[in-house]
């Protein structure tokens, strides 16, 4: 199995669609340890990440940035802000995440630039800082893109690549499957994507709302799984809470 978390806490993730203090604060206070900002879709700017994420770290929660797009700014920007980890969205091939998550790591591993702010004490810098900056933050390509499957076991060997996150709804519409149903072929995907990981010795992540993906996920040696959406979870709290009191009420 690739390197899984010992830290059962860490191990579940709370997808976050905006900055929304109460929300973390909560999802801290219920067991998750960590979460998953979507600045790709969600309500996040610059101002708010680099309030939202310090606030974040405090929580002691694992705060994996899924940036903007797979390029440098984006990148560079969740890291030097303080995230543990940038998640890269629409990586087409292994050669695009040589590319693109070369800036998640300084020269001369990668080729992220350093900025001197929060990550470095507002302060100078030193070779054991850098090597432990490319240590301790992860950069996860997504695997979303038919090209990046075809291409997994290349991607999870670059040394820029620490580990992958599956982004199981665009997978299945870049596979020509239509959306995202949890059928066979899907899991089969899934499937591929954890063995490579396997082989690599690298940690896999994956967005698992229903009990399937959670038992597959768990089955197949995932380090994270992010159980719930944020939205979701308040759609799932406040329809329960009127299907409730309909039923007290003898209303169908």
């Amino acid at each position: 199995m690739p390197p899984r978390t010992t830290d059962r806490r860490r191990e579940y993730a709370a997808w976050l669609s905006d900055p929304s203090f109460a929300t973390a604060e909560i999802v801290a206070a219920t067991g998750y340890g960590a979460v998953v900002l979507d600045i790709e879709h969600g309500a996040f700017d610059l101002a708010d990440l680099e309030r939202f994420i310090p606030f974040l770290r405090r929580l002691d929660l694992d705060v994996l940035a899924k940036v903007l797009g797979p390029e440098r700014g984006p990148i560079q920007q969740a890291l030097d802000f303080g995230a543990t980890a940038v998640v890269v969205p629409h990586v087409e091939s292994a050669a695009h995440a040589a590319e693109v998550c070369s800036y998640g790591k300084f020269p001369p591993l990668g080729d992220r630039s350093f900025a001197g702010g929060r990550t470095a004490g507002y302060g100078g810098f030193d070779d054991d800082w850098i090597a432990r900056q490319d240590r301790e933050t992860r950069v996860y390509p997504m695997i979303e893109d038919a090209g990046a499957i075809e291409e997994i076991g290349k991607i999870l060997d670059l040394p820029v690549v620490d580990g992958v996150f599956v982004g199981p709804s665009d997978l299945s519409m870049r596979r020509a499957r239509g959306a995202y149903t949890r059928s066979e072929a899907d899991f089969a995907d899934l499937a591929a994507i954890a063995d490579a990981a396997r082989t690599a010795g690298k940690p896999w992540v994956l967005p698992a709302w229903s009990a399937a993906e959670k038992a597959f996920a768990l089955a197949h040696g995932a380090d994270q799984l992010v159980l719930t959406m944020q939205h979701g979870a308040l759609l799932a709290g406040f329809g329960a809470a009127v299907a409730e009191t309909d039923a007290l009420a003898g209303r169908s």
